[in-house]
């Protein structure tokens, strides 16, 4: 198991050349706060979309992301990736050149001498069944390896019609009522408490649904604490700036605020 005295754990990042704000925010992160610690972990979409390495790791965006990513690990903090449901095609060409170590879906890590199960969220939010059968049909490597075969303009406007729907979805989410939003959206205590049972923790971190909080749950005679990431977006004033992460140590886990 991996295991560290302190991490920093982040997700939902969101990065694309169209929001530069956030872009400049995570840069400065990696040169600053991502040098305090032990570990990074980041737990999924950390771009707003990833379509194949040949599609993006042209870009000089895309290569300057990887090149700050390689000097935090230079600098001899461990940096550890999760697929999330954008960048799960992120593959071994940008591994490489980022230098990070890819861990799956979902992790058991070891952090302070306290057991933390790390998940991006998305297979937790099993009330919506046609997203779950998406997810499980995109994992296939079959299926990947034909997508790769697409050119790479019509994976790019495939991706691009994905993102703008899911905008929607969360611009919604924003201005109205969150108890009535869009329940599909959000984890099922089913399926966090099969998570934690299986694997034996209840410590659950997780991001995706872009709801950060803390909840003390119980289901079926079974208990865990559940801490949801806060997305990052710093290029949207109107749905107010907000980026954070958490901090795990001997004190136990901190919201790490990094707006500023």
């Amino acid at each position: 198991m991996i295991s560290y005295d302190n991490a920093l754990i982040i997700s939902d990042i969101h990065l694309t050349p169209a929001y530069p704000y956030t872009a400049t925010r995570f840069i400065e992160f990696c040169e600053n706060e991502a040098r305090t610690t032990q570990a990074v972990f980041i737990i999924g979409d950390l771009f707003e979309f990833w379509v194949g390495d040949d599609a993006h790791l042209h870009t000089p965006f895309h290569l300057d992301i990887a090149k700050h990513l390689k000097a935090v690990t230079d600098s001899g903090v461990a940096v550890y990736f999760m697929a999330g449901n954008r960048d799960f095609m992120l593959g071994e060409s940008f591994k490489q050149l980022a230098h990070w170590q890819v861990i799956p879906d979902p992790s058991l890590i070891s952090i302070a001498g306290e057991k933390w199960l790390l998940t991006h969220g998305d297979a937790l939010c099993t009330a919506d069944p046609a997203y779950q059968f998406y997810r499980n049909l995109t994992r296939l490597k079959w299926l990947q390896k034909l997508f790769m075969r697409v050119p790479i303009s019509y994976r790019k406007k495939m991706a691009e019609r994905l993102r703008r729907r899911a905008t929607i979805k969360y611009q919604r989410k924003q201005y109205f009522d969150l108890a009535q939003a869009n329940i599909k959206g959000d984890v099922t205590l089913e399926a966090c408490a099969k998570m934690t049972k299986d694997l034996g923790c209840t410590k659950l971190i997780h991001g995706h649904t872009h709801r950060p909080k803390y909840h003390k749950e119980s289901y079926d005679n079974q208990t865990w604490q559940r801490w949801v990431l806060s997305d990052w977006d710093l290029d949207h004033p109107e749905m107010l700036p907000h980026a954070s992460g958490f901090r795990i140590d001997q004190s136990g886990l901190q919201v790490v605020n990094l707006i500023a």
